[in-house]
């Protein structure tokens, strides 16, 4: 019997003979042999590591405070993901921490047959151990680079210096600038008023209607036969979270359901350290191997993209995927994207399809599904397929972790980070594409959930607007005037037409109360083009929408569509607070409540339920 055999036979339990057997499975599959029987026979982190050690002969420690550790911060904190040894002192004595691998503790063991002191050297830790050690010794550094890689890395396009006091009023004071003269434009210099009409109304409504019109979405990427477990790399899925403890218990079954093998998931809970309940939520769940937890110092700014920027140092996967709170990916999800990145070498970031399942539970939430049906399901395939900017869903995106660590990882400043990666990846000419798996979410069920979050994004957009136009001519230069010119109009219609429902109706209504005529004493081209124009903004919204409600097999909720002015006039509401907090609070991270829905959300329950047809 060959000596990682018998590590193998003593930490699993098992006959010389099963061992060999442990071997050649975990080889078929590509997996270090530990892992493979700290998953597969129920041992765990813990005490695999431990039963190693004590078949290697050396010291074994189930925990390693960060203060004992010795040593300068690693001039490449991205490698602290591979670090499996650490000095450290223990009263007078300098010791090693260490977290070998199957092959590593042979290679011990053998080393202590010739010389015995080495035992009163090294003390032997699992993997998840010593990375917690790391992080809270390295804890200063590796905030300061969550807060600053990107600007490092790429400077003019962080939101913390880019988006200053100056350029905040700047922003405003031509927001409401233009907002007066496209009210004006029907009434007023028609011929000079009316390009601001067709650029935020017409343009948008346009392009909308492009990605609803059947055929326009192409099939769905084809990764051929899906990779094999053997081929599959290591995957990292980052779960941010905040005063969620509630939803741990959940998040740990879907993620438990995910076909993937558990030797190649890297699965990390990352949560604030100001949530105490959530953190011992998570670490009753640490029993399962796949599954690890950061826990994030409370710094400035309190936002998500603060925290997986914190975490990314310690992601082992080739790929990463981030999920909320609320998720629940199709289990499928993430062999598929492995499958289609191997496929398609030249794609950096895959966006899943994001379902409402609580669609039924009231008006707001019928109506959040029916924006989600066609923003998701339609309008960023349609994006992706015309190699313009797409702005990424803040969740289930995929990417490759290589390409990620170049991009400076997040923005941890904006609180749509999603949008802001979105235009960043078009800029560095990166290829973004959606596939088709879907990961369900659920959305707000009561107007001051709803009004919170859409506040919060609202005002993502604008930080993103500012940041990415300081510099018209170096964003050309970067993605191309087609795509300048395509996030221009698509973000910078976001922001305005939001308020331009409720000036629209408000006139509308003003004209009607005190009988003043809705257009001049002769109905002329202009107003054929003004009436035109709205049609086509608006309608193009409405299309959206429907073709997305169909595509789903959601007919039921297209009796809500015929409020949607009303659902404007919401949003219209949620701009003017962002503008109010992009002022006041630009950094300010409004947390959405979940778990709140009273539809039944398990995992068994929503895989019996209808899917999207691609």
């Amino acid at each position: 019997m060959t000596d990682l055999a018998s590590l193998i036979a003593y930490v699993a339990g098992k006959t010389p003979e099963q061992a060999e057997r442990i071997l050649l499975a975990a080889e078929t599959i590509g997996a270090e042999p530990l892992e493979f029987c700290a998953h597969r026979f129920g041992l765990g982190m813990h005490a695999t590591w431990e039963r190693a050690a004590e078949w290697a002969g050396l010291a074994f420690s189930a925990e390693a405070p960060a203060s004992i550790l010795v040593g300068d911060t690693p001039l490449r904190l991205d490698a602290l993901a591979q670090v499996r040894t650490c000095r450290a002192r223990v009263f007078d004595r300098e010791i090693v921490l260490a977290a070998p691998g199957a092959e590593q503790f042979v290679a011990l063991r053998q080393s202590l047959e010739r010389k015995p002191d080495l035992a009163r050297k090294i003390c032997v830790v699992e993997p998840r151990v010593l990375r917690t050690a790391l992080a809270q010794k390295h804890g200063a550094a590796l905030m300061d680079e969550a807060r600053q890689r990107l600007v490092r890395r790429w400077p003019g396009s962080a939101a913390d210096l880019d988006v200053s006091l100056t350029s905040r009023l700047i922003f405003i004071a031509v927001m409401l600038s233009l907002l007066g003269l496209v009210l004006a434009a029907p009434f007023a210099v028609r011929p000079f008023l009316f390009p601001f009409t067709a650029l935020f109304l017409v343009v948008p409504g346009l392009i909308r209607l492009a990605a609803g019109v059947p055929g326009a979405v192409p099939p769905p990427l084809d990764c051929g036969e899906r990779l094999t477990d053997r081929e599959l790399p290591t995957y990292t899925v980052l779960i941010p979270l905040r005063n969620e403890v509630t939803m741990v218990p959940s998040l740990a079954r879907a993620m438990k359901a995910l076909d993937y093998p558990p030797e190649k998931l890297d699965i990390k809970f990352v949560v604030e350290a100001r949530s105490p309940a959530t953190i011992a939520a998570v670490t009753r769940e640490l029993h399962d191997p796949r599954f690890e937890l950061i826990a994030v110092p409370d710094e400035h700014p309190r936002t998500k993209p603060k925290a997986i920027n914190f975490a990314l140092p310690f992601v082992r996967g080739e790929y990463l995927v981030v999920f909320d709170a609320e998720d629940i990916p199709e289990p499928g999800q993430l062999r598929l994207a492995a499958s289609l990145f191997a496929s398609h070498p030249e794609i950096d970031c895959l966006q899943a399809e994001l379902l409402v399942d609580n669609a039924g539970e009231n008006w707001l939430t019928a109506m959040f599904a029916a924006e989600y049906a066609g923003q998701f399901g339609l309008m960023m395939p349609a994006l992706s397929h015309w190699h313009l900017p797409m702005p990424l869903g803040g969740t289930s995106n995929h990417f490759s972790t290589r390409a990620l660590r170049e991009l400076g990882g997040w923005d941890a400043f904006n609180v749509t980070e999603d949008a802001d990666l979105g235009v960043r990846l078009a800029r560095l000419r990166y290829r973004v594409a959606t596939f088709a798996s879907h990961t369900r979410e659920e959305a707000p069920i009561t107007l001051k959930a709803w009004m919170a979050q859409r506040t919060r994004w609202m005002k993502g957009w604008m930080q993103t607007f500012i940041v990415h136009s300081r510099h018209p001519l170096v964003f050309i230069s970067d993605a191309g005037g087609r795509s300048f010119l395509a996030f221009q109009i698509y973000v910078g219609s976001l922001i305005l037409s939001a308020l331009l429902h409720t000036a629209f109706a408000g006139v509308l209504v003003a004209r009607v109360a005190t009988g003043t005529p809705l257009f001049g004493e002769e109905f002329d081209i202009w107003d054929a083009i003004s009436v035109a124009a709205l049609i086509v903004g608006y309608g193009g919204a409405l299309l959206l929408m429907i073709a997305g409600l169909l595509r789903l097999g959601r007919p039921q909720h297209l009796f809500y569509l015929p409020t949607l002015p009303l659902y404007w006039t919401l949003h219209s509401f949620a701009t003017l607070r962002a503008a109010h907090e992009l002022l006041v609070r630009p950094f300010f991270w409004a947390k959405t409540e979940h778990g709140r829905t009273k539809v039944d959300r398990s995992v068994t329950v929503l895989a019996g339920q209808a899917v999207p047809k691609h």
